[in-house]
Parts: structure tokens; sequence; C-alpha cells
């Protein structure tokens, strides 16, 4: 392997290093935005952990490029049904939260069980 080829391994390689150590972050942050919509609304999140489900490039507010993810969970009101959210986020920063309509239940935070967007952390 000639040197030319070596760096160009060694920027692979730091690239994957990074990618993987940045979805590590976002996932944390997807992860918890789950838990304390979930405890905040008293539902109980199944499985304790968020799954990727879409990976996109996006702009943010001041226009460089991040990585928009989207992770499912699944969460529990009465501790039978399973039912669906997600979490959004952008970079590492959550940018929406959102629970699945329940048919016959109470508004639990006056907005259509839509969690609103958290704002950074």
């Amino acid at each position: 392997m000639s040197i030319d080829a070596n760096i160009v391994v060694a920027v692979l390689v730091a690239g994957l290093i990074w990618f993987w150590h940045a979805s590590m972050s976002a996932r944390e942050q997807a992860n918890r935005a789950a838990r304390e919509t979930c405890g905040r609304l008293q539902l109980v999140m199944l499985d304790g952990t968020v799954s990727i489900m879409r990976l996109w490039p996006r702009r943010d507010h001041d226009g460089r490029l991040r990585l928009e993810r989207s992770y499912g969970f699944e969460y529990t009101d009465d501790g039978y049904r399973r039912l669906r959210g997600f979490v959004i986020t952008l970079g590492a920063t959550v940018t929406s939260v959102g629970l699945a309509p329940t048919p016959g239940a109470d508004d639990r935070n006056g907005n259509g069980d839509i969690a609103p967007p958290r704002r950074g952390d």
C-alpha cells in the first residue's frame, strides 16, 4: 500500500469513527427525550430504547448541513396497548417528539397527544 492509499484509509476510518460517535450521541439524546416525554405524560416506554428509522442530510437554521435522524419507540398507556412514538434529531439536538393519537383517550398534554418540540438542552 502506498502512502497515498494509507492516508485515504486513515481518513475513511476517522470518518467512520466520527459517524459512529455522532450517531451514538444523537441516539442518547433521542432516548432521553423519549424517556422524559413518557415520564411526563405517565406513560411506560417499552423496550427501553429507540431505534433508527431514517437518516437524511438536512440544513439547520444556520444553513449548515447536518444529519437528521428519525427514531421510533414503543410505549403503553394502559399496560396492554403498544403505541408508537418518534423522536427527530438534527445533529445531536432533539427537534421534536411525537406520540401516536390514542382513540378515546383524554388529551394528556393539550396538544393532540403530540409533545411540543424541544429546544436544545
